[in-house]
């Protein structure tokens, strides 16, 4: 912070030992390092409540943002949107463009049709895949489970003979 050096420290260490004195050096240290902790905890409040304002500035700006966002949102539905009849519109003007216009051998091109002169459209045809063959399940059946065994039990040696235990 102060960039001294561990010689310079030792230095102002010695000069305070002749100037103030062994025996008045504990309390001048401790009020220096009072006075080092107020600066410290002065310094962190400082260092929060302006990091408190960058915030309400930031949220201000975000805010500030959100409502002209939602401005021209608003400008934007006021407009008459009608998808529907924007194309109805377009298919009027193409159809009475291509009605109007016709080129010299063609005839100009019907939207409307007359149902008993129209064909009937054949039924379509669609093939039905083959079913799978049969799956043998034997194979996977599971194994038959084998008949319980009876639990052993163990013989007991026959006690030696003197009567020794």
């Amino acid at each position: 912070m102060f960039d001294i050096a561990w010689s310079e420290m030792l230095v102002i260490g010695a000069v305070a030992l002749v100037v103030i004195g062994p025996k008045d050096l504990p309390k001048a240290l401790r009020s220096v390092g009072e006075a080092v902790g107020k600066i410290k905890r002065m310094a962190s409040e400082f260092q929060g409540q302006f990091n408190d304002a960058m915030r309400e500035a930031e949220l201000h700006d975000l805010k500030k943002q959100v409502e002209d966002v939602g401005g021209s949102v608003q400008a934007a539905t006021k407009v008459d949107f009608n998808p529907i009849e924007t194309i109805r519109n377009e298919i009027k003007g193409s159809t009475a463009a291509a009605t109007d216009t016709p080129q010299s051998g063609t005839q100009p091109v019907s939207l409307t049709t007359d149902a008993a002169s129209a064909a009937p459209l054949p039924d379509p045809v669609i093939p039905l895949p083959e079913p799978p063959p049969p799956l043998d399940v034997s194979a996977y059946a599971p194994p038959e489970p084998e008949p319980a065994k009876a639990p052993r039990t163990r013989k007991k040696a026959p006690a030696a003979e003197g009567g020794e235990a």
